[in-house]
């Protein structure tokens, strides 16, 4: 009897480990993020589209910018079809864990918060949150806003940027949140608000293209970097758009891309 019992024991035993392994075969092995998307013929965008350069509507209507020369070359190389998603950017890990987007690309900043709520490719450029002003204002450093007024965009790592510096944070007499970064940057131009923290990509872009009076802080609120955000688990998927990108790195694409929007080539990948 007792023979018969250790038997089966053993037996149970060896059945566990091998429900157990063969369990975790499959969590690893079953993520289908990548047949998904090349089943269908088609990648979904989520992006901003009033965030110039990365991604926002020219004088025609039409969806361009930086990320989305990137985000065309890549699904052209992936051989699927690319769909622009304009999102709420104060909804947008909603609209991928709903599955109506299948990524989350535009100035995207990589947070430790944001990476534990879904899966991110490595960094593909080096970015930073800063102040702007007007130029005729006479604030020249974070401290001589003491007191005023300073707006950013709602849902945007502004503001864990702003949370990220308690002294500045406690000196500012009121924040002011905006649903688009063009839309502070407006009201800042007719005095609403006194500064804007905002990407330096953006602000660089503006100051540039529309010839405004604006003027940057040499004082950096925040460093972050920018990379593209997939549901939770979507490694595959990740992994095949950043080995598309490592692709465009080695054959000049990349750069071409990047000297096309910003002048030079500012891009880290594979750095």
């Amino acid at each position: 009897m007792k023979r018969c019992t250790v038997v089966l024991l053993t037996l149970l035993l060896v059945s566990a480990s091998l429900f157990a392994a063969g369990t975790k075969e499959q969590a690893i092995g079953g993520d289908s993020s990548l047949d998904k998307v090349m089943s269908k013929g088609q990648f979904v965008m989520g992006l901003d589209d009033n965030f110039p350069p990365m991604g926002f509507r020219n004088e025609k209507g039409e969806i361009v910018g930086f990320d989305v020369d990137l985000a065309k070359e890549v699904t052209k190389r992936m051989g699927v079809t690319l769909k622009l998603q304009p999102i709420d950017w104060n909804a947008k890990e909603q609209e991928l864990n709903t599955g109506n987007i299948d990524c989350i690309w535009n100035g995207f900043t990589i947070t430790e918060e944001r990476k534990q709520a879904m899966t991110f490719t490595a960094p593909y450029i080096h970015n930073a949150q800063v102040v702007v002003v007007r130029d005729d204002s006479p604030y020249t450093t974070l401290a001589s806003l003491s007191g005023k007024s300073v707006g950013y965009q709602a849902g945007s790592s502004a503001s864990s940027a702003i949370d990220a510096s308690p002294d500045f944070k406690k000196s500012i007499k009121t924040f002011i949140e905006f649903k688009e970064n063009l839309t502070g940057l407006m009201d800042l131009e007719i005095g609403g608000i006194d500064a804007l923290v905002v990407d330096v990509t953006v602000a660089n872009d503006n100051i540039k293209r529309s010839g405004k009076a604006f003027r940057i802080l040499t004082e950096e609120l925040a460093p972050e970097d920018y990379g593209i955000g997939f549901r939770k688990g979507d490694q595959k998927l990740a992994d095949a758009v950043w080995s598309q990108l490592l692709a465009m790195k080695a054959d000049g694409t990349l750069a071409k891309i990047s000297t096309t929007w910003f002048g030079s080539d500012i891009t880290v990948v594979g750095k």
